[in-house]
């Protein structure tokens, strides 16, 4: 039997510009029979870049995590590219850009004591993107390009941050934005 190990995740959130055009896409991919967040029936999947994962994080990281503070980030979405090739992840890059890769350092080091934080999240390593369609199939992966790789690059910004539990299926917000007053 294999068991599944659940997750804790730190995540940017985008405008609602830039939410509605994924889930735009989202509903592409499940129009040609791609399994994308569209196709779920829960309101917990949301357009987001993942900026920390862990097994757990602990109260006096979550008490970090809400005392950081940024403004808003402009960001630039652009190419697509699949992760892994047993269970293809199909992603829309984030160009990365140094206040995103900041802010990006400032979750992690924050986290960073938290057991189980993969590789591909340290700062080094991270790669910013956002996740159109999980587990697509071999036979599938030209008809989920076909969906959405007419569509351009497009700006958003970064304007939130939230915790995700995966065990408890539960979202919040931490941090601040500083709008400058």
């Amino acid at each position: 039997m294999t068991s599944t190990t659940m997750v804790q995740s730190v995540e940017f959130l985008l405008d609602d510009a830039a939410d509605g055009e994924i889930r735009r896409q989202w509903r592409m991919l499940a129009a040609v029979g791609v399994s994308s967040p569209a196709t779920h029936t829960d309101d917990t999947h949301r357009p987001h870049i993942t900026a920390g994962v862990a097994r757990q994080i602990w109260p006096r990281i979550e008490h970090a995590l809400n005392t950081q503070a940024f403004s808003p980030i402009s960001v630039r979405l652009g190419g697509l590219v699949i992760f892994g090739a047993r269970r293809p992840v199909l992603v829309r890059l984030v160009v990365p850009s140094e206040p995103l890769l900041a802010l990006h350092r400032r979750i992690f080091h924050t986290i960073s004591p938290c057991p189980g934080i993969p590789a591909t999240m340290y700062p080094d390593s991270w790669t910013p993107h956002v996740t159109l369609a999980r587990r697509v199939s071999t036979g599938q992966l030209g008809a989920a390009f076909d969906a959405v790789a007419r569509d351009r690059d497009f700006s958003a910004k970064v304007v939130g941050i939230r915790r995700w539990d995966s065990d408890r299926r539960r979202e919040w917000r931490v941090g601040r934005i500083d709008d400058g007053r």
